[in-house]
């Protein structure tokens, strides 16, 4: 025992070492620049009557949390990348149903990157009807002074500025991903979870005179860490054997080996799937309550009425998220296809047979772990109302989506850094 930390152990040796030291720098820089366009609000935005909204509207919370915090003060970026992950949604529905994008998604690199020019090209319109309805609800909330047709130019600047602030934070995402460390979408989320801490914490403080609750507060917190960092790494190995192979006239002999069927192997996606989707019908609802229509008026303020319910809204979290867990984990892992491969090669798992056996099997362990893990992150994404409601602490909500999310993004980065580091062994050794 050294006594020292494997992740300080693993940043100290990436800083050393000049290319992963200017990955980290180059990251650093750009999340910078994103704090910097979170902190430049749109003009004639009344910020106290901001505050008020936000503390008194979960939904805009949510959306606050994927804009990074930029929502908190109605910046350039306060739609934040969350009509990218609308679109991105959108695609991979597409790709499943329409013969032609499952075709092109199939083609490599190709197929990836045009399939990656949709998204894009798709995200224009979900930030623009994302901004109608968030910016008619701030109107109606008195945020903004006028939004509408009366005020034609202004409400085109707020669209076109809203709009032109996604985009660049899907820019600044995917430059992160490809000159940086870990993925760049995932990290402005991190970003702006970060940098909301130290005001929540202070606030807090301010409020909450229990320090008894606050104590059993952060014991909670601890432990839900600990049990999100234990899901997250728990797999099932599911053991491969290989029968030895000739090849011409060389004998190769055989092996053995494991397949790594994780507990949570979508990570955050479904739960950022999730309140994509519970963040959309609300945004619509609220450009249709003054409506001239009876039943469109009354149908939309229904809707915006029946998301701001706690148990309705916290109900429909939960079994989106379980039903995305299932839906994200049968798109990246395909039984017929593993097994195909391993009966390609010549293996097999002790006491199946070979093709469709196998390919039944796996469904089977993937079907029952992935129930563990879709339960597990429907949990962590209601708990902050339930850990909120039993400690009384109501300032410092006990985000598991912030606080699955945070993890998620430092063991993934970790694990990026790890590799790159066991690779430049790696390569000195064959020197």
């Amino acid at each position: 025992m050294t006594g020292k930390v494997p992740i300080f152990d693993a940043l100290v040796d990436a800083m050393r070492a000049p290319d992963l030291r200017n990955k980290i720098l180059y990251t650093l820089g750009m999340l910078v620049v994103f704090r910097f366009l979170a902190h430049v609000p749109l003009p004639g935005v009344d910020q106290t009557k901001l505050a008020s909204v936000l503390a008194s509207n979960q939904l805009l919370s949510l959306l606050d949390l994927f804009s990074g915090g930029g929502l908190a003060r109605f910046s350039v970026v306060a739609l934040g990348v969350n009509p990218y992950i609308n679109a991105s949604i959108i695609m991979t529905l597409l790709n499943q149903t329409i013969p032609a994008l499952e075709r092109l998604s199939k083609e490599g690199e190709y197929g990836r990157n045009k399939i990656n020019q949709y998204t894009r090209i798709l995200t224009v319109p979900m930030a623009i009807l994302q901004g109608i309805g968030v910016s008619v609800f701030m109107q109606r909330s008195g945020v903004i002074a006028d939004f509408g047709l009366s005020s034609f130019g202004l409400t085109i600047s707020i669209l076109a500025t809203l709009t032109a602030g996604t985009l660049l934070l899907m820019w600044l995402g995917e430059l992160i991903s490809e000159n940086g460390i870990g993925n760049g979408i995932s990290f402005i989320i991190f970003a702006g979870i970060v940098g909301r801490l130290p005001t929540t914490v202070s606030q807090t403080l301010q409020v909450q005179e229990n320090y008894a609750l606050l104590a059993v507060y952060v014991l909670i917190a601890v432990g839900v860490i600990a049990a999100i960092v234990f899901i997250q790494e728990g797999e099932r190995r599911v053991p491969v054997q290989y029968a030895k192979r000739v090849r011409g006239t060389r004998m190769y002999s055989g092996g053995s080996t494991h397949i790594p069927l994780r507990v949570n192997s979508a990570g955050v996606i479904p739960i950022i799937f999730a309140i994509s989707i519970l963040l959309l019908p609300s945004q619509v609802a609220q450009y249709f309550t003054n409506s001239d229509t009876t039943w469109l008026r009354d149908a939309s303020t229904a809707t915006v009425a029946a998301f701001q319910n706690t148990f309705v809204y916290n109900s429909l979290y939960f079994i989106l998220t379980v039903l995305f867990t299932f839906f994200y984990t049968a798109f990246t892992f395909v039984p017929n296809d593993v097994a195909d491969n391993i009966k390609r090669y010549g293996g097999f798992i002790p006491g199946i047979r070979p093709g469709r056996p196998t390919a039944e099997f796996l469904g089977r362990v993937v079907t029952r772990i992935t129930i563990a893990g879709a339960l597990f992150l429907g949990i962590v994404a209601v708990m902050p109302t339930l850990i909120g409601d039993l400690t009384g602490v109501q300032t410092l909500r006990l985000g598991g989506t912030s606080i699955l999310i945070v993890v998620g993004v430092v063991v993934e980065t970790m694990k990026q850094l790890e590799a790159q580091l066991l690779m430049r062994s790696y390569e000195g050794f064959i020197r």
